[in-house]
């Protein structure tokens, strides 16, 4: 596998408390990788190890190739969650001074921000006082000078927080765009639905442990477990679930549908064919709806935490 980043052995104590054990992680170019886990598991101490804010007490980061450099950091874009824009500087200011520490000339930086500043439809805001934003406007703004230098790898700490579903989608889309340019993403969040959306990988780290990682289409196949979702009008009523429950391991469930049928999830034994349950489910009524239980990236990570 052809990795842009590869996160070896890291390990991080702050006085007794250990902030990070031996934690290894490789990210896939071209891909975003998402790095999850509870509040305290270790994720932020990670990514500002990645960027240099802090150093492992033992480990080695490689970046394409190469053991991480301190100019390395002009390959890295970086939305903390804590935001960091100066609140008394106009808008215009702030990001022309950003993107010159980031490297870029006056020119290209007033060229890159152009085309940013139209594509999010933020071009009136050149003047705004950062406090004159609202927090969804700020971290459009600071979107733009996390990506503006057109870095290898982009890191994204929460970058939905304080924006509208309406912002929140558009700025996912650009984040899936940048990847499909050929950028590579670490995205760190707490909303299920957008690790679903946007994650080709994932790694799940708790109590400073990574205790999970790899493809997200792996880790569902994994964690699947041979259950359906069945909508069924039987032909006779009496006694369904206990004629049902007698081949399978049946529990009553809920789904939202226009018919008014009985609905159940249905488990097969590891050598039984879905074909034959759909057979045997037909010979009993009228089959509504059929679905496999794909466990979601929330009930994954709910179970593994858990477990663990």
């Amino acid at each position: 596998m052809n990795n842009l980043l590869v996160v070896s052995n890291i390990s991080k104590s702050f006085g007794d408390f250990k902030a990070l054990n031996n934690v290894s992680i490789e990210v896939p170019k071209g891909s975003v990788f998402g790095l999850l886990g509870p509040n305290g598991a270790g994720k932020t101490t990670l990514i500002r190890i990645i960027n240099q804010i802090t150093m492992p007490d033992s480990g080695e980061i490689i970046l394409d190739g190469r053991p991480l450099q301190p100019d390395d950091i002009q390959h890295i874009g970086y939305l903390p969650e804590e935001r960091g824009l100066y609140k008394t500087m106009k808008v215009g200011e702030q990001v022309m001074y950003l993107a010159q520490l980031k490297g870029l000339s006056k020119t290209q930086a007033k060229e890159r921000l152009k085309y940013w500043f139209n594509r999010l439809g933020i071009d009136g805001w050149w003047n705004k006082k950062i406090q004159e934003l609202s927090k969804g406007m700020a971290q459009k703004i600071q979107f733009v000078v996390t990506v503006l230098h057109q870095p290898k790898l982009l890191i994204f700490d929460e970058p939905f927080s304080g924006f509208d579903p309406i912002n929140a989608n558009l700025i996912k889309d650009e984040i899936l765009r940048l990847k499909d340019e050929g950028a590579t993403v670490i995205f760190s969040t707490h909303r299920m639905e957008s690790v679903e959306e946007m994650c080709d990988h994932i790694a799940l780290i708790n109590k400073s442990n990574k205790i999970l990682d790899g493809k997200l289409i792996d880790i569902k196949r994994a964690y699947k477990s041979n259950t359906y979702k069945v909508g069924l009008m039987p032909n006779n009523t009496e006694n369904i679930k206990a004629v049902l429950t007698d081949k399978f391991e049946v529990k009553s469930t809920s789904f939202k549908t226009i018919n008014n049928e009985q609905q159940y999830h249905i488990k097969i034994p590891e050598n039984a064919s879905v074909n034959e349950l759909v057979n045997y489910l037909t010979t009993l009524g009228q089959l509504t709806h059929f679905e496999e239980v794909i466990p979601s990236v929330s009930d994954i990570f709910i179970e593994t935490v858990q477990n663990n």
